[in-house]
């Protein structure tokens, strides 16, 4: 018996390489590390896309770029990268009403040695 499934629109910002302060070591705090961030953004889904659309039915994705990039205030420290996660869900669910849910991924980059993603994600709904 085939599951039915509803519609839904994912927009998607993968692989951004940001320098955020985090960390809770001492050697972590005084310098930005580096972290690659994916983001997830649903939205309330159109009937029907066509041709000549707007974009206001939709959401730019430079938004998205925008929230893990410029929005993250400059010199403020995150102890956690879990609050680097909220700080961008909290933007773009304040940029736009569409957004219904929005998951975040973060890899601390400086953590790696041989390719490994050690991280978070952390996914939210409108409340």
């Amino acid at each position: 018996m085939d599951t039915p499934f509803d519609d839904f629109l994912t927009l998607e910002v993968n692989n951004l390489h940001v320098d955020v302060l985090t960390g809770i070591y001492s050697e972590e705090t005084h310098l930005p590390q580096p972290l690659r961030i994916s983001i997830r953004a649903q939205l309330k889904v159109a009937d029907h896309y066509e041709p000549d659309t707007p974009l206001s039915r939709s959401k730019n994705y430079m938004d998205l770029k925008h929230a893990a990039t410029s929005a993250l205030p400059e010199g403020q420290h995150f102890t956690l990268i879990e609050a680097v996660a909220d700080h961008i869900i909290d933007t773009i669910f304040l940029q736009d009403d569409k957004v219904s849910h929005v998951q975040v991924k973060i890899v601390k980059l400086a953590l790696s040695e041989r390719g490994e993603e050690i991280g978070i994600t952390l996914g939210r709904s409108r409340k």
